[in-house]
């Protein structure tokens, strides 16, 4: 690291500074004598400093907040403690405390972190990105939201910042890109909260949201902005509004490298799940009978690419063969053909009129979770409806009564939201459920075995996609990339095992981000979107991942 800076300013710069593991040499070179205690520290007595300091916070905010501080005074002190302690920090920085630190953004404000792009000031969107101050080849990752669909907690204005900063901290952590690679982005543009509205610590555009071609064009003249200013950079959106999320995805997923993590994913993290219990259940995934209750943007992510996965493997011989081993859920019931409240994108999964005419149902008007489980007799029920305890005894035992082995994921965040417990799910089956959770659960005894719940967490999943689009250059992600790196996480899993997870483990998340990287990389340069393809995909991945310490100082 090359510093021209002295004194205080290399103090407050999160990058240069080290606090008391610069050396006497490099204090008296930077200009820092008398600027610290003349205690030298190493980096890993630091860290066992700052781990005790996070130990001591009583509440889950209040170790968000330690880490915040942390990473704004010593960026590398964080990372190197966060990669020493993903698995027991990564809900902390990241689902599920993230949701209330983005509650509480306006109230816990401290330094500015990130841009801030309002659409009551489109013409301030380049130069505020210029004003971050990277150059066009210093930026492999740009992580924007509009904060509408946030979690489980839906609009929270500009407090989403904090989930951008979030995802990239996981990045970094999780597939070593380098934080001064990064730029988390908020999209301000109003917000319908009326509680943030009415606060007077507030700190967004104070007005309802906007929408349509107005909202479309400040889109438009962020992803202009970002492709002139950071050619080479993959956007990852994050936590869009259900009706946005998937015409800004439809809309530049083929013309620029981008990726939504709600939509792709969440499905890539899901279908690898799926595969390694359909593999347990001995059923050809094409033989599935597949619920989704929830069927918003996330559930028909998922849904997507469990059907490609069917198409591309060719076990359903046609689109709408593949289509019907899906029976899609939403707030008005089962999905139905003609039902005018449909999204483009959730149309193609309507069930016809005449497929539930002879179903026995409690209200034909509306075609409820329960009767579509006695009538379609799934065999994996998908949750993403943030509908706390959806998943109740009476339709669990409805669906072991017609399936072996029920693969039953309730991945809807926080834990309050989920729609179900996995201990519920093993008593109301008798052990049988296949489970993939959204938050984490701890171990689950049952009959004798301990059953280790698979967390269906997008961090399994983004950080390498991420690491490998950077790596080669790709100049999109492809549906085929979103498999690979699926595939490439199934293949980590050994599901055989009675109660064995259906997923890695938080604590491999290194392991699985290079290997989910190389998958990625290759099918780049299969597909011909890579500009750099690699060579040697396991050293080129290795060499790309950055490393949490203290670099080697040069005084200029």
């Amino acid at each position: 690291m090359r510093i021209r800076a002295r004194g205080r300013e290399v103090l407050s710069n999160p990058m240069t500074n080290r606090g008391t593991a610069f050396t006497a040499e490099q204090r008296e070179a930077l200009e820092l004598d008398g600027l610290m205690p003349t205690g030298y520290t190493t980096m890993e007595s630091q860290t066992h400093r700052v781990y005790e300091q996070f130990r001591s916070s009583n509440t889950m905010l209040g170790k968000f907040l330690n880490l915040a501080a942390l990473r704004d005074r010593n960026e590398v002190l964080f990372y190197h403690l966060l990669s020493a302690h993903l698995e027991e920090m990564l809900p902390v920085i990241y689902t599920p405390t993230i949701g209330e630190a983005i509650e509480r953004f306006s109230h816990t404000y401290n330094r500015p972190r990130g841009v801030f792009l309002s659409i009551d000031r489109p013409d301030q969107v380049e130069t505020s990105l210029k004003n971050y101050g990277l150059g066009a080849d210093d930026v492999d990752l740009v992580c924007v939201t509009d904060s509408e669909g946030i979690l489980g907690i839906g609009d929270q204005g500009i407090g989403g910042i904090q989930i951008a900063i979030g995802k990239l901290s996981v990045y970094t952590a999780a597939a070593g890109i380098h934080p001064r690679r990064v730029i988390p982005v908020v999209l301000d543009v109003g917000t319908n909260n009326l509680g943030l509205l009415s606060s007077d610590f507030y700190l967004g555009e104070r007005h309802g949201r906007v929408r349509g071609a107005r909202y479309d064009e400040f889109v438009d003249d962020f992803v202009t902005a970002v492709q002139k200013l950071f050619p080479h950079a993959m956007i990852h959106w994050e936590d869009i509004g259900t009706n946005n999320a998937y015409r800004i995805l439809q809309r530049y997923q083929h013309e620029i490298c981008t990726f939504n993590d709600d939509i792709q994913g969440t499905a890539a993290v899901v279908l690898a799940a799926i595969l390694a219990a359909v593999d347990v259940t001995g059923i050809d995934l094409d033989d599935h009978r597949i619920v989704s209750f929830g069927a918003g943007s996330a559930g028909i992510g998922i849904a997507n690419l469990i059907r490609d996965q069917m198409l591309r493997t060719g076990a359903s011989e046609s689109e709408e063969e593949a289509y019907a081993r899906f029976w899609p859920i939403g707030i008005q019931g089962l999905y139905l053909e003609g039902d005018p409240r449909l999204l483009d994108f959730q149309q193609p999964y309507a069930r016809t009129r005449a497929e539930v005419a002879d179903w026995e149902v409690k209200d034909p008007a509306k075609i409820g979770l329960l009767d579509v489980v006695r009538n379609a007799r799934p065999t994996i029920l998908i949750g993403t409806s943030t509908r706390g305890g959806a998943f109740t005894r009476e339709i669990v035992e409805e669906m072991t009564k017609h399936c072996a082995r029920p693969i039953i994921f309730p991945l809807s965040n926080p834990t309050s939201r989920a729609e179900a417990t996995p201990a519920d799910l093993l008593e109301w089956s008798d052990g049988k459920a296949l489970i993939a959770t959204g938050s984490p659960f701890g171990p689950v005894d049952h009959g004798g075995v301990r059953h280790t719940i698979a967390q269906s967490n997008n961090a399994l999943i983004f950080p390498g996609l991420g690491l490998g689009v950077a790596a080669c250059r790709a100049t999109r992600v492809t549906e085929g990339m979103i498999a690979a790196a699926a595939e490439a996480l199934a293949g980590l899993v050994n599901a055989w095992r009675p109660g064995a997870p259906l997923l890695p483990g938080m604590s491999d998340l290194r392991l699985v981000s290079t290997t989910v990287a190389i998958a990625v990389a290759e099918r780049a340069a299969a597909e011909g979107v890579a500009l750099n393809p690699l060579t040697d995909p396991i050293q080129q991945i290795y060499e790309r991942m950055w490393q949490p310490k203290y670099p080697k100082v040069e005084v200029i």
